[in-house]
């Protein structure tokens, strides 16, 4: 990778946060697949490590944080007949935790949706914050213990739990179902209802599906390997967080959040590998 100029490296992982598909970004750029691949764990791994170091002690107030679905290799329910499934094929999720302020994805991880992947992820969000927050989620369970587990009683904590109606069967497959309603639950500390929200990391995932091509439903474009979709999704974090100006900020989240003092270029980025 040493041979390929800066700026070619540069180009490549443009065509991969803007949600270009491995193939097409080896078609525009004039490399390989394996050249685009092998960039693609490089970078992502060097973003990983690079904002693990960097967001830290952040001065955020209050934080969303939710769950996203995706697939490895297979989905689930047909691992059992897939050819050759890894071992870790099938469903794999996404947890954010947003800065509802500052925009800042300050903390991820790839996994499954259960208890144990909760409690790593809040606890990893705890220990980059710098002082207390009010923390909002939506209704999963797992979400109770982690945060109590992670927190004690240094959080004021609620949880809006959406309220869903039958979905025609014709639209099953295609649509979720209608929301018709919507409570807010506190759970610990003294939480400001007014603010208790998921917008803004809800939002967030819809910029993960349209940037992140591998996780585009209803297509052949899903990551065939667990690995490289953590580090697909290191390189999105790296590039929204650092190198792409928010269109209400007017600078980047990691500008917003103190974390950085300019527009990180796509030289930058690919730089770190």
């Amino acid at each position: 990778m040493n041979k390929l100029p800066l700026a070619k490296r540069a180009e490549i992982l443009g065509l991969l946060v803007e949600g270009t598909n491995l193939r097409a970004t080896s078609r525009l750029a004039d490399c390989s697949i394996n050249t685009v691949t092998k960039l693609l764990v490089d970078a992502g791994t060097a973003c990983a490590a690079y904002q693990d170091k960097a967001l830290r002690n952040l001065p955020c107030k209050r934080v969303q944080v939710d769950e996203i679905w995706a697939y490895c290799y297979a989905k689930a329910k047909n691992v059992e007949s897939a050819k050759a499934a890894p071992e870790n094929a099938g469903d794999i999720w996404m947890w954010t935790a947003i800065c509802a302020d500052t925009k800042l994805v300050m903390s991820w991880l790839v996994g499954g949706r259960d208890a144990g992947c909760a409690q790593d992820f809040i606890e990893d969000l705890k220990s980059r914050l710098a002082s207390r927050v009010q923390l909002t989620s939506d209704g999963l369970r797992a979400y109770l213990e982690a945060v109590e587990s992670a927190f004690g009683g240094n959080v004021d904590y609620a949880q809006l739990v959406k309220i869903y109606g039958a979905t025609s069967e014709g639209q099953k497959r295609y649509s979720p179902a209608e929301c018709i309603g919507a409570r807010k639950d506190a759970v610990i500390g003294s939480a400001d209802m007014t603010h208790v929200s998921t917008s803004f990391v809800e939002r967030q995932n819809l910029t993960m599906r349209m940037s992140m091509r591998r996780f585009t439903r209803l297509t052949n474009a899903f990551s065939k390997k667990a690995e490289n979709h953590g580090h697909a999704v290191a390189l999105h974090f790296m590039y929204y967080n650092f190198g792409r100006i928010h269109k209400t900020l007017r600078i980047t989240p990691a500008m917003a959040a103190g974390v950085s003092d300019h527009v990180w270029s796509l030289e930058e980025i690919a730089a770190l590998a």
